[in-house]
């Protein structure tokens, strides 16, 4: 005879739902930490112009945002039509332009701050003199490394 028996019935053992909650309170935290929230609300028409020859920016992070256009309609009567510069929340002058990357700057870690990048989004009927201005101000700050943002597409179809 041998000592051990067989079971014949085959029944699977029921499921152990006790470390279902912890998993459940696992991915709350993962999507918690992984998500990112929107910076800032755009007061400027942005329709950016199209070019051939882009590069996606890798490291966010490492990336100062300066939006350029004329304000939306409901800051027009405030504003005017006139092209306006976006600083965060704020419509700002060209000469705070050099005081906000330092600021900015200012807020990254130390071994961030040499390698950081001014995108400017700027609308494709915005005045170029404003943005001759805006890299002016740049370079008294030695923010040299400027970024334009752009859609893929065909140069040529920002003449229109």
């Amino acid at each position: 005879m041998s000592k051990f028996k067989k079971k014949k019935d085959g029944e699977l053992p029921a499921v152990s739902t006790a470390s279902l909650p912890d998993i459940v309170f696992m991915l709350l935290f993962f999507f918690m930490t992984v998500t990112v929230m929107k910076d800032s609300t755009i007061k400027v028409e942005n329709v950016l112009p199209n070019a051939t020859e882009i590069k996606k920016l890798e490291k966010k992070d490492r990336v100062i945002y300066i939006f350029v256009g004329k304000p939306t309609k409901e800051y027009e009567n405030v504003y005017g039509t006139e092209s306006k510069i976006q600083l965060n929340d704020k419509f700002a002058d060209v000469k705070a332009v050099g005081d906000y990357i330092l600021a900015e700057r200012a807020k990254k870690s130390e071994e961030l701050q040499n390698v950081l990048t001014t995108a400017l989004k700027v609308d494709k009927n915005a005045n170029m003199g404003l943005i001759s201005d805006i890299k002016q101000e740049l370079r008294k700050v030695n923010a040299l490394k400027v970024n334009y943002t752009t859609y893929e597409g065909d140069a040529f179809n920002n003449l229109q």
